[in-house]
């Protein structure tokens, strides 16, 4: 079996199987190889196997396909030829299939082993019971919005979520709290009022006096929104201006309709709509006939003191600082988890590369997980069985070739090269610039040695410019790369070459700057 691995340009790190019979190559969506890079053309090229032999063809394409640095129409390729593309380098990889037989036996239910997504059958001990069905239940539910959502929307959605819950327990409660506290207060003094009322005007209501009736106090407390006094059929007697109208608002409807049911209170609290407290009480009033008090009327007093208006305000002021404070603790926490956990992938990432360019031979960490070490593990392995596939010796993989040397070289091109240059190493650093390159760049050696190239530029797009150059030159084995920038004022042709290393990947630039005439 024959595959392509990508070991050079955008697409670095990528591997297509070649399968039986011809496989084409292009940027066309339907070719067997699909590579959406530019410069290659939409057929660019079939690979055909036949068994243990694969033969190469170019397709007609505009940039040609080469075959360890030669251009070719047809030819054979065979195991570690390297093919190169408009910013791809191809490696052909022979491997050799082995039938595996695979023993399985039949495994009892206690021998299961616990599978990657269920989980398997749940531990019979309460506690890692529990533990299970959290891992497998519950975050099996965020798993799922994890595959429609990057991980970091998911944790914003988690971070807020938290914020809420938090609030809803603790803030909350205290400010509920409070409000019931204040409410039964404020009934108490409503009740007062009404206990008032029932005391002044039993006896004239028992003797339908009305010119006796006293509320004039309520028209003076503070506090009191409205109130009506009406009999038992809903006529009002007090206010003066309601006098033998009968009753039309919600609650001195539904207080009569609860003096006329209830007999077991002879008091009512209901809370209204903006900050209002309702408070009922019958009139009792003594009936000689039957030798006991019964009721003579209602009074229905809505009380909307300023108290409970002032404690409300307060309360949204309180639950908006809680919601603004939870809410920056938690998106620093967020913004912690979530740095700490891409660390991680980041530290990998690095040393992958590394290792693929051969400055490394396995991975290690500086941090502390323990649930990412089997991954380490497999990535070793990987890498170890990618040395063995390569015939590479743990000795030659062990020397890694530096950029020292690669630059020191080139440094001694530049003293004999007689016009401005600028020497990078594979990080695009500055390591060596000439006494020209320094007065048209603005780049002094003492000040940036060592020193990203965006960091030391004047220009960004000049630097942007140099790094793209840079780049293509090493996605195309080291040839040379021309542009033109202007520079104090005049227009330079820029060239740049990459030093390749034995690895085949650069391992330092060479850049000159000639002035156009």
């Amino acid at each position: 079996m024959y595959k392509l691995v990508a070991i050079g340009g955008k697409i670095r790190g990528e591997e297509f199987v070649l399968e039986e019979g011809e496989n084409t190559l292009g940027r066309d969506s339907e070719c067997s190889i699909h590579l959406p890079v530019n410069g290659i053309s939409k057929k660019h090229l079939s690979i055909t196997v036949t068994k243990d032999v694969a033969y190469i063809q170019d397709l007609g394409s505009s940039n040609g396909t080469f075959v360890n640095g030669k251009m070719i129409k047809r030819a054979t390729v065979k195991d570690k030829d390297k093919i190169a593309l408009p910013d791809v380098i191809l490696q052909v990889v022979h491997v050799e299939e082995k039938k595996i037989v695979i023993k399985k036996k039949v495994k009892s239910d206690e021998d299961d082993d616990e599978d990657y997504m269920t989980g398997g059958e749940p531990p019979k001990a309460l506690p890692r019971k529990l533990l299970h069905i959290f891992k497998y239940k519950i975050m099996n539910f965020l798993y799922g919005i994890n595959e429609e959502y990057e991980w970091r929307i998911l944790l914003g959605i988690l971070t807020s979520i938290f914020v809420v819950i938090t609030i809803a327990l603790t803030i909350l409660p205290v400010l509920s709290n409070s409000r019931s506290v204040l409410k039964k207060e404020v009934a108490k003094r409503g009740g007062v009022y009404a206990d008032m009322v029932a005391r002044l005007n039993s006896r004239a209501l028992e003797q339908k006096n009305l010119d006796q009736i006293d509320t004039a106090f309520l028209d003076r407390e503070p506090g009191i929104d409205s109130y009506e006094l009406f009999d038992l059929e809903g006529r009002i007697v007090r206010p003066i201006g309601k006098l033998n109208s009968f009753i039309q608002d919600t609650f001195s409807i539904r207080a009569r309709d609860w003096a006329l049911k209830n007999t077991s209170t002879n008091e009512a609290v209901v809370s209204l709509s903006g900050g209002q407290i309702g408070i009922a009480r019958r009139i009792m009033a003594f009936n000689p006939k039957y030798n006991d008090t019964e009721a003579v009327g209602v009074i229905a007093i809505k009380f909307a003191p300023e108290s409970i208006l002032v404690e409300a305000k307060r309360n949204q002021k309180d639950f908006f600082e809680a919601l603004v404070t939870s809410s920056l603790v938690a998106i620093i926490f967020g913004l912690v988890v979530y740095y700490l956990t891409v660390r991680h992938l980041e530290e990998f990432r690095f040393q992958v590369e590394e290792a693929l360019r051969g400055k490394r031979k396995s991975l290690e960490t500086r941090y502390l997980m323990n649930e990412i070490s089997p991954l380490r593990n497999s990535i070793n392995s990987i890498l170890q069985r990618l040395r063995e596939l390569n015939n590479e010796e743990d000795d030659d993989f062990a020397e890694l070739e530096e950029d020292g040397p690669y630059v020191e070289q080139l440094g001694e091109f530049m003293r004999g090269g007689g016009v401005a240059t600028l020497i990078l190493n594979s990080q695009k650093q500055v390591e060596k610039i000439n006494d020209s390159a320094e007065e048209i760049t603005g780049i002094r050696q003492d000040s940036s040695q060592g020193m990203d190239l965006l960091d030391v530029a004047r220009e960004k797009g000049f630097a942007g410019t140099l790094i793209e150059l840079c780049d293509q030159s090493a996605n195309n084995a080291g040839t040379n790369q021309e542009g033109t920038y202007e520079l104090s004022g005049k227009d330079y042709d820029v060239h740049v070459a990459a030093l390749m290393g034995k690895d085949g990947f650069a391992k330092a630039f060479y850049i000159t700057f000639i002035r156009e005439e």
